[in-house]
């Protein structure tokens, strides 16, 4: 009887699994009322342009006046938010306009990270402080609509931050400072225990607080972005077949793994909340390795900015003295969707829109076993 017993508990364990991962990979079952994203530039919405006074231009591409956003058009999320039903997230730092949060807010910052900022960081909006900012709007939120219910229009309720999905995706500029200040490869895979325990207090943070669904992202190929490759275009040695480099990519991997097992780890010591785990690594790799199958012409190399192969020289938007005298100009390309990245770290609209229908066709969510 006991044996039986346990196989009925196994398959009912399994069976829930089922049920549970496969809807939320179903697109048409994605009934979130609100959002709330947590993240760098590849999900910053205007967040670090808004703290830093930045003036970006309209973006060529799309609905977005005042962009704030790395790239000539929509971000990964805004295509998430759109193919779900819900409008574009503002930035939590938005003060003019009027801004409507009422189906979520946005605390990505480009340049964050796990870690806490130092000297070579660019904002001090690392994950930690994003937190600590979204719990600051939530109790605000929840004491304004309490006083004034006319609020609600604009402000989310409680149902909204009770059943709202929360997004988390960052990591990328933790692995990418670390190479930049010269550390060695096995420095930066010893790092990478402790960047992880710093993620894990972060979402247990926001669970302690309400929050019960979550997509976790991991890391991209770090090594195949052309601002990397660049700097071993002289050592094909530290090139893999697709031009990216070896090393920076198996910090990568080594992230993505451990932060993985993070992901099992908090679904199993909290079972009422829904972690799932999007294989971002994987769809943008395939991008990369496939892409003239998918409609693209430069898999690496940077549409906008200007020198050397990659088109990194000069920073996109930016200008160089050369030697002779003359400006060279960081500028766009003409045929911007035949790019997949659009400034060598950030891809392109058209790329982004591509990884947004990888992510909802739900071949790359992962979701934890019981």
């Amino acid at each position: 009887m006991m044996i039986s017993k346990n196989n009925n508990v196994v398959a009912f364990q399994v069976l829930l699994f089922l049920i549970l991962c496969l809807g939320v990979v179903n697109s048409a079952k994605l009934r979130y009322p609100s959002v709330f994203n947590f993240g760098d530039s590849n999900s910053d919405t205007g967040g670090q342009a808004t703290l830093m006074g930045m003036q970006f231009p309209p973006a060529p591409k799309g609905n977005f006046k005042v962009s704030g956003r790395w790239s000539n058009g929509g971000l990964i999320l805004d295509f998430l938010m759109k193919k779900i039903g819900l409008p574009t997230l503002n930035p939590y730092l938005y003060s003019l306009g009027l801004p409507n949060f009422s189906k979520g807010c946005n605390f990505a910052a480009a340049g964050s990270t796990i870690l806490k900022p130092t000297d070579i960081n660019v904002t001090p909006l690392n994950l930690e402080t994003q937190v600590s900012q979204f719990l600051l709007f939530k109790a605000r939120a929840l004491q304004l609509v309490s006083k004034d219910k006319k609020l609600k229009k604009y402000l989310p309720n409680e149902d909204a931050f009770k059943k709202g999905l929360y997004m988390i995706d960052i990591g990328q500029n933790d692995l990418f400072l670390a190479f930049k200040s010269n550390k060695t490869l096995d420095q930066v895979l010893a790092s990478i225990p402790n960047i992880i325990g710093l993620f894990e207090a972060a979402i247990t943070k926001l669970y302690e607080n309400g929050a019960r669904n979550f997509w976790i992202y991991n890391t991209g190929p770090l090594g195949c972005l052309a601002v990397n490759v660049a700097k071993f275009e002289s050592d094909p040695s530290k090139l893999d077949k697709h031009g990216c480099v070896i090393s920076y990519n198996e910090a990568a991997t080594t992230f993505n793994l451990q932060l993985r097992n993070l992901c099992d780890k908090f679904q199993l010591q909290y079972p009422n909340a829904t972690v799932t785990h999007v294989d971002i690594f994987a769809i943008k790799l395939n991008l990369i390795t496939n892409y003239s199958k998918l409609g693209f012409r430069e898999p690496i190399k940077s549409c906008c900015g200007s020198g050397g192969k990659l088109n990194v020289e000069v920073s996109c938007g930016l200008a160089k003295m050369l030697n002779n005298g003359s400006i060279m100009m960081g500028l766009p390309c003409s045929n911007m969707d035949d790019y997949v990245s659009w400034d060598g770290i950030h891809y392109t609209d058209a790329a982004n829109n591509y990884v947004a229908s990888q992510i909802l066709s739900g071949k790359y969510f992962n979701c934890a076993p019981f």
